[in-house]
């Protein structure tokens, strides 16, 4: 019990040194996960520039690291994502099943058989127009009392 208490001790320490000897222009990332260069150290709070031109007030305590300039400068630079050259997401399907799919292979879900270029896209105004042929119809059925058929 004594050794895990010592322990959680000396982390609190080290932690508690670490934010006391901040400087301004210091890279470091918040308990929150947010990275911030130290514009300001005060006695229980630093000024943070978490954009340029936008500074945030916050307690020390909420600072969770102080990092090295090269690995903040790697950091803001997006260089965390060296683990492969490509995208992380493909573009298509092909890249997943190792067959590329040519320009003949595609399908055009837009077009349905039959149609030409001309005629795609009508089919949600053929929609539309029959249901106001339908409408207008039911409205000279109302005003004729039914005889204009």
């Amino acid at each position: 019990m004594f050794l895990m208490t010592r322990s959680a001790k000396k982390k609190q320490q080290a932690a508690a040194d670490m934010r006391n000897q901040m400087q301004s222009g210091a890279g470091v990332r918040t308990i929150g996960g947010m990275y911030a260069t130290v514009k300001e150290v005060h006695e229980d709070t630093v000024l943070l520039e978490v954009a340029p031109g936008v500074h945030a007030l916050y307690a020390k305590n909420a600072i969770g690291a102080v990092l090295a300039d090269e690995e903040y400068n790697r950091i803001l630079d997006g260089a965390e994502a060296a683990h492969g050259a490509g995208p992380v997401v493909p573009d298509d399907a092909s890249s997943l099943t190792g067959e590329g799919a040519g320009a003949a292979d595609k399908i055009d879900l837009g077009k349905t058989e039959g149609k030409t270029e001309g005629e795609t896209g009508k089919d949600s105004g053929d929609a539309t127009d029959a249901a106001k042929a339908e409408t207008e119809a039911a409205a000279d059925e109302k005003k004729t009392g039914g005889d204009a058929k």
